[in-house]
């Protein structure tokens, strides 16, 4: 589902703003600029001077689209959306020859970088739910109706990481694409959406998908009245009711 899309690129438009990249501040959270799309931290996105780098990675791994009775309209549904945001603490790590990006191993005692973790989420969550910047996600997620967070952790071993998995369930608006061209809600995201964001350049790169394409028009009806029968041909419909397109 597109929406699903809409979600989770409003999402991180309002995790790290256009504005705030081009200033170089006034980012909402302690991610600041290392929020990714669909993709974990790599190793080039640290901050080599720093212990740990505050990071978020949105993803969107379930949608749904639902009618709401057994008689309504095809266009009558009710859609849902799943946006899952993996806040964590990422640093370099060693493995034999191998060099990579991975979350912070948490010591039980390391209180500061649970703190640190929990505030990244408490950031997260104020700004999507009720700050002024987080409107644009809030057109797209028309009722929250649930977020959970999940410590990544295996305590039967002692395993730990500064990793939280964050899972926003949110009633969306169904893909509509009665207007022709790029459907709704994408179309009014791309409108609203800065003109150098990230979001923009991937929907604009969409758009050309989605070629706006004219009807084929009505020119005729055909009606059998005939009770417990249906006619041999389509010619032999009781009544015809031609429909006039001409401009006059």
């Amino acid at each position: 589902m597109l929406a699903a899309e809409a979600l989770r690129l409003a999402a991180i438009e309002v995790l790290c703003p256009t504005a705030a990249l081009v200033a170089g501040s006034g980012f909402p959270t302690l991610a600041a600029e290392h929020v990714f799309d669909s993709r974990a931290a790599a190793l080039q996105d640290l901050d080599q001077t720093a212990t740990y780098t505050p990071t978020l990675a949105l993803y969107t791994p379930a949608a749904r689209s639902t009618r709401r009775g057994a008689h309504s309209d095809v266009l009558d549904t009710d859609a849902a959306a799943t946006l899952e945001i993996i806040a964590e603490l990422s640093t370099q790590c060693t493995e034999g020859d191998d060099t990579y990006a991975d979350a912070l191993g948490m010591a039980d005692t390391d209180a500061k970088a649970r703190l640190v973790l929990a505030a990244l989420c408490a950031q997260v969550r104020h700004t999507l739910e009720w700050s002024a910047g987080g409107a644009m996600f809030r057109r797209l997620a028309v009722r929250i109706i649930g977020v959970s967070e999940e410590a990544h952790a295996v305590p039967q071993i002692g395993l730990r990481w500064s990793r939280v998995f964050m899972t926003y369930s949110c009633e969306v608006p169904d893909d509509d694409f009665s207007a022709g061209g790029m459907p709704e809600p994408l179309a009014g995201l791309a409108a609203a959406l800065p003109a150098t964001s990230y979001a923009k350049e991937k929907l604009t790169e969409l758009a050309e998908a989605f070629a706006p394409s004219s009807p084929v028009p009505l020119e005729e009806i055909r009606i059998a009245a005939g009770v417990g029968r249906l006619p041999d041909d389509i010619d032999d419909g009781d009544a015809t009711a031609s429909v006039d397109t001409s401009e006059d």
